[in-house]
């Protein structure tokens, strides 16, 4: 969880839209696009594709600055959801949720302890949460996670939803996904953002798919707090007869642009495709359409030599848990065909460059970015 964490904490600690001063100019803004697929042979057989906005800045996304620093600085709330998961928990059928979850309080004792103490913390946000969502959730029940078997597959910290995990659920009518997010962007992404199209628009579509589910997520952490729209759409059964990935095949689109939003400077690490693959047996990536980067090992991470080249990073390329990384460069939009590769046939082969005091800084800043961007990304799950 620490890995995830400290860049994390950098990124916010940085600020908006920082420059550095070296050979590409790359600027690193607080608002970030990713487009996900995770294709799970390993556990549920699923596939899943999602796209996910999210930002440190309340200018991005339009919380009041007053809740969230109220939630911010209680110690106890580790995060606040929003979401039409279907049973987002045990119990909840047919309606969606609000769950505030919280932190054990070392002074409570045994199950009643712990459900008192949530139900009190959660009942100081609930009317201002209902109030900025145009909501009307009701309390419903304290529910203690306690299966973290896709935090750990997935190598994600479980804030969300790992084991111990204390939430305060609340309900209400379920609403339908496509209209669930058209409301709930309206409200939190600034006009800007929206008419600027990119992988805003691809989750417009997703969210009309039958499967489609919506969750919003505030993490607090010191100074800030991270914000994240995501839509979701799974595809049950599907993982296991795919030995061909193409990303926007499972999209079901052609091409993928990136947000005008960016158009101002030169941020390549904001928009970022990500694949992840888990399977029970050893798997490599193999038959790769378009390039691969060449990188250097930074702190036990494959980086981009040069950043404004576009391309895959896999990170690792083989083994039971694969992970690949698309990043644009200069690039505005890439074609499907582009992202197309397999997981049969003989292994990539990358040529290991000489060690370069440009690639260190490159390294770094491209660890704080993709950390950012993939972070609570890997794999959410109810």
């Amino acid at each position: 969880m620490q890995r995830i964490l400290l860049p994390l904490i950098l990124v916010i600690m940085i600020g908006i839209s920082t420059n550095y001063a070296f050979s590409q100019e790359m600027g690193l803004a607080t608002f970030q696009e990713t487009a996900q697929i995770i294709i799970d042979k390993s556990i549920s057989q699923n596939v899943t594709a999602s796209i996910t906005l999210q930002s440190t800045s309340l200018q991005e996304i339009q919380i009041p600055a007053e809740l969230e620093k109220k939630i911010r600085e209680n110690k106890q709330v580790t995060a606040i959801i929003v979401t039409n998961e279907e049973r987002c928990v045990l119990g909840v059928v047919n309606e969606s949720c609000i769950m505030i979850n919280v932190v054990v309080d070392d002074d409570d004792r045994g199950i009643f302890g712990l459900q008192d103490n949530a139900k009190k913390v959660s009942e100081s946000y609930i009317d201002e949460i209902n109030q900025v969502f145009d909501t009307d959730a009701k309390f419903h029940s304290v529910f203690i996670h306690n299966d973290d078997i896709s935090n750990k597959a997935l190598e994600t910290s479980g804030i969300i939803s790992g084991r111990g995990t204390i939430s305060a659920v609340y309900t209400m009518p379920k609403e339908d996904t496509s209209s669930m997010y058209e409301k709930i962007s309206a409200i939190l992404i600034p006009k800007t953002i929206r008419d600027s199209e990119g992988f805003y628009e691809i989750a417009k579509e997703l969210s009309n798919d039958k499967n489609a589910k919506m969750t919003f997520s505030l993490i607090p952490f010191e100074t800030k707090s991270l914000f994240q729209l995501k839509l979701a759409a799974d595809f049950p059964g599907k993982a296991s007869t795919i030995s061909e990935i193409n990303p926007l095949e499972i999209f079901n689109v052609n091409s993928i642009k990136r947000s005008d939003y960016f158009s101002g400077g030169f941020y390549p690490l904001n928009s970022i495709i990500q694949v992840v693959i888990l399977s029970d047996d050893d798997i490599n990536v193999s038959n790769v359409n378009g390039k691969i980067i060449p990188t250097q090992i930074i702190d036990e991470e494959k980086i981009p030599i040069d950043i404004t080249d576009n391309g895959w990073i896999f990170d690792p390329d083989a083994g039971k848990r694969i992970q690949g990384k698309y990043i644009f460069g200069k690039e505005s939009s890439i074609d499907k065909n582009e992202l197309v590769f397999s997981l049969a046939g003989e292994k990539i082969k990358t040529e290991k460059p000489e060690t370069d005091e440009s690639v260190i800084v490159v390294g770094i800043i491209t660890i704080v970015a993709i950390a950012a961007a993939i972070f609570y990304l890997k794999g959410y799950r109810k």
